[in-house]
């Protein structure tokens, strides 16, 4: 008797199972596929041969087939998509809400429950596959031997001058107003930024890739509340920028966000690739913005190092540079917000996901970079 009750049950489970498949069944194997993969890769993502060979075979070649495909659109698609999506969510609340009002539960709740899991979980996996993989794959600093070692303070303040003296002689390189501040042709920025690449992959090859423009976007006020300069979007490979601040650092930011492009995952390897990529261009406009943004994050280290070098070296830029410094100063001052620390604190949560420890802190970390390759330039 106990065995007849016990078979009974498990078919009863049996025909339970089937029939919740049978709901959804397209919905059921794409779960499982995107459970298994993100199952993969977590488990195996320490696995640098396989990160490799998925970034060769998979995903870089995705960044150049989608980045061609989306540059033949004028406008950021990316932003588009980010919108879509936030209607989406929208419509699935509405329908959540629709079926405890209506106490339509059973079949309808199941369905939806299904569908916002795989919607999510597919994202969320291709996210890991089109990006996370590169943050285990071989960094630029190992594919370009470049030296990362501990530096003095005599380095720091010798590079940090250089740059100081380079943004002075290049700001009055570059256009400016009637009041002396930095202004700039934005649609010849990002038409500039397709050939931004073109000296520097010279020098590093694991730069290489097609010419492609970097994008304005449409909600950049909204960039600055949640205080985000510019964002790399891995679905379309579109590096997309805010150009509601302050011009003087976005040829810089346009530097950072294609450095992403073509397979830079570290911020601070983005740092060091965006501002070396303005200096070997030439363009006076892109090598003064990189010249400032190296200032900033090497004069913010010494800072902390050594207050009286660092007052030697500031003392030493001339009226416009400390003009646009100061326009930039102002500017995210009037976005040091709530909305925008709680943005820090979820972008840093997402980095050290993704195995970077430092956190928001990896975008000063290019220092050292900064320092020991312009050394010699520096001391010449």
């Amino acid at each position: 008797m106990e065995y007849n009750t016990s078979m009974e049950t498990t078919e009863k489970k049996k025909i339970t199972l089937s029939a919740l498949w049978r709901r959804c069944p397209a919905r059921h194997v794409l779960l499982l596929l995107d459970a298994a993969w993100l199952v993969f890769y977590f488990l195996f993502r320490e696995n640098r041969a396989l990160m490799n060979a998925l970034s060769r075979t998979l995903v870089r070649p995705w960044h150049r087939a989608a980045g061609r495909a989306y540059s033949l659109v004028p406008f950021s698609v990316a932003q588009w998509v980010i919108v879509a999506w936030i209607l989406m969510g929208l419509a699935f609340l509405a329908q959540l809400i629709f079926h405890f009002v209506r106490r339509r539960g059973g079949e309808g709740l199941y369905r939806w429950t299904v569908s916002v899991l795989c919607m999510g979980l597919t994202l969320f996996g291709l996210f890991s596959l089109w990006w996370g993989v590169c943050y285990y794959s071989d960094s630029f600093t190992i594919q370009s031997e470049l030296e990362r070692r501990p530096i003095s303070v005599e380095e720091l303040q010798s590079v940090t001058q250089y740059f100081a003296d380079t943004a002075n002689e290049y700001s009055h390189r570059v256009d400016r107003d009637a009041d002396g501040f930095f202004t700039a042709d934005e649609q010849y920025l990002f038409e500039h930024s397709k050939t931004l690449y073109r000296a520097v992959q010279e020098k590093f090859p694991s730069l290489s890739g097609p010419d492609l423009r970097a994008k304005p976007v449409v909600f950049s006020r909204f960039m600055s509340w949640i205080n985000n300069t510019g964002f790399f979007f891995p679905y379309t490979a579109e590096a997309n920028l805010n150009v509601d601040c302050p011009m003087a650092l976005l040829p810089a930011t346009i530097g950072h966000e294609l450095a992403h492009q073509r397979g830079v995952a570290a911020e601070d390897e983005a740092n060091f690739v965006g501002i070396l990529a303005c200096m070997e261009d030439g363009n006076a406009t892109f090598v003064y913005s990189g010249a400032l943004m190296a200032y900033v994050y090497l004069g913010n280290a010494l800072h902390g190092a050594d207050y009286a070098a660092w007052l030697e070296v500031y003392s030493s830029l001339n009226e416009d540079v400390q003009r646009d410094l100061q326009v930039h100063n102002a500017y995210w001052a009037r976005y040091d917000t709530k909305a925008a620390e709680i943005s820090d604190k979820v972008y840093e949560v997402f980095l050290e996901t993704y195995g970077d420890d430092r956190g928001m802190k990896s975008y000063d970390a290019c220092v050292d970079l900064l320092t020991i390759y312009y050394l010699d330039a520096a001391n010449a």
